[in-house]
């Protein structure tokens, strides 16, 4: 059974048939989904569907790119949200230095302070980090403390980068960009990487893995992403299955009661 690390099936573009394509995942041996939020909106409506869904859980937090409606208030309500039973992370959070829709220094402080939320309440934490990797490894540092756990989404920097993240005792989310011919720099990562500190993801709707690269993703293209995983670490799909379902229930549910 696959568990799906890091989705977002409240976005618009699964409008059209979110309810169907959730029961296929279900059917088609996805066993966890956690559905990540980015915005106010979405920390609502990633725990409205978590709600209306046993197997699927909530991560809620602010992306970088949004951080611009966080203020005391906003920010009171999310830690509020944090208490919700469905809710098993904070994120995604961290440095979006791509899109740069934020000023740098404003996404460094409630980065910090979604950080130090998710210590506060017991979670672990969704890294986002976009063309950021120093300024997002420093406040990763300055964090770091053995109640902080976490995985960085989406990993995109050096083998060296992710070996730090490891020392901490951090995962790594892989998704559908390790199965595309030019992602030379990720497949040394997961090369490098331990098994146990993988976990699998879509970033759904986004980055489809071959073969369908460019078109929706969703959870049902997670068997590409484990067979390019497995072809690079020499082992069977099924061992990457197996141990990164482990890894992430390690993650989300440590001390908690399914």
């Amino acid at each position: 059974m696959i568990f799906e690390s890091h989705a977002h099936y409240d976005d618009e573009a699964f409008d059209r048939d979110r309810e169907e394509l959730l029961e296929e995942c279900r059917n088609q041996g996805i066993e966890y989904i956690v559905n990540v939020s980015s915005s106010l909106k979405s920390v609502r409506t990633t725990l409205a569907l978590a709600e209306q869904h046993p197997f699927v859980y909530a991560a809620v937090g602010i992306h970088p790119d949004e951080v611009g409606e966080l203020n005391e208030e906003t920010f009171a309500w999310l830690e509020q949200q944090c208490g919700h039973p469905k809710a098993v992370a904070v994120g995604e959070i961290g440095l979006d230095y791509y899109w740069d829709k934020e000023n740098h220094e404003v996404q460094k402080y409630w980065f910090r302070r979604q950080l130090e939320l998710a210590e506060k309440c017991g979670l672990p934490v969704i890294i986002h980090s976009r063309e950021a990797c120093a300024d997002t490894l420093e406040e990763m540092k300055k964090a770091h403390s053995p109640e902080l756990r976490g995985v960085i989404h989406c990993f995109s920097y050096a083998p060296e980068t992710a070996g730090e993240y490891l020392e901490m005792g951090y995962y790594i989310g892989v998704g559908g960009v390790v199965t595309f011919k030019n992602a030379k720099k990720l497949k040394e990562v997961v090369k490098m990487l331990p098994l146990n500190r993988i976990l699998l993801e879509t970033d759904c709707p986004y980055l489809a893995p071959e073969p369908n690269r460019g078109k929706r993703n969703s959870s049902l293209n997670l068997p590409y992403v484990a067979a390019a995983i497995a072809e690079i670490k020499g082992v069977e799909t099924e061992e990457v299955i197996r141990v990164t379902n482990e890894n992430a229930r390690n993650l989300y549910f440590q001390g908690r009661e399914l």
